[in-house]
């Protein structure tokens, strides 16, 4: 079983930034990643949350790209609502905030009818797949993007994005994070409405009955925006460096 490395000393540090950045305010207990609104500094409010597993469907497919609809494979493009992801990562020290560049960032999740790429499920075989699947590293900035599309449910788990951040990756130096991203249940309900995700029938399980949700899940919440036919999200993840 894949066991995430313990560098994290904090379940829950919040930095507060006065109009000059040197107000802090910590509070601590177990955890590690980070969400939160922009400062006037362009900086990231740090807040930092509970990783989640892993899960079964990892996959380092080394897929170098932005677009992660696609499949390599065969050309075909992953049916759904188009999403537009965004993630900024900082790393986190007890003199604030400050952009993290040159991560590997990887998300994947299923595909409308519950289904991940290049996993070996005896209801969906999808080997060598490699739809909804990618890493982008992150620029000067910290900032990733990913265009991907609302995910789709599964039995036992309500609906979410896995991402892992990799920094220093080769070194002796190298951590990783991984954690896990939800969605409002109402606005799933309105998405799921619509094909494809319709023909799957209506999901059993929402956020607050899922066991991994009910472990930071509220942290973890995605404010996704509907920009016409599409919808735009955000996160800042915050990674405890000191």
């Amino acid at each position: 079983m894949h066991k995430e490395p313990d560098w994290d000393i904090s379940r829950r540090l919040l930095l507060l930034f006065g109009a000059a950045g040197a107000g802090l305010l910590v509070h601590r207990s177990i955890g590690f990643s980070a969400q939160g609104k922009s400062t006037p500094n362009n900086l990231p409010a740090c807040i930092v949350t509970p990783r989640q597993t892993e899960g079964p469907f990892f996959v380092d497919g080394r897929l170098n790209r932005s677009d992660i609809r696609g499949d390599p494979i065969d050309g075909s493009v992953t049916a759904g609502v188009p999403l537009t992801l965004s993630l900024r990562v900082s790393s986190v020290s007890r003199a604030g905030c400050a952009p993290m560049a040159g991560a590997v960032v990887d998300v994947w999740h299923c595909d409308a009818a519950g289904a991940y790429s290049d996993v070996n499920e005896r209801a969906a075989p999808s080997a060598g797949k490699k739809f909804l699947r990618g890493y982008q590293i992150t620029g000067e900035n910290g900032a990733v993007r990913f265009t991907t599309i609302y995910p789709g449910w599964y039995p036992g788990r309500a609906v979410h994005i896995h991402f892992k951040v990799r920094s220093d990756a080769g070194s002796a130096r190298s951590r990783e994070f991984t954690s896990q991203l939800y969605f409002d249940d109402a606005l799933t309900d309105r998405v799921h409405a619509r094909q494809p995700y319709a023909s799957r029938g209506r999901r059993a399980l929402r956020n607050r009955q899922d066991g991994l949700f009910r472990n930071g899940g509220e942290l973890l919440m995605l404010n996704a925006i509907e920009s016409g036919e599409r919808y735009t999200a955000s996160f800042d993840i915050g990674l405890q460096m000191s």
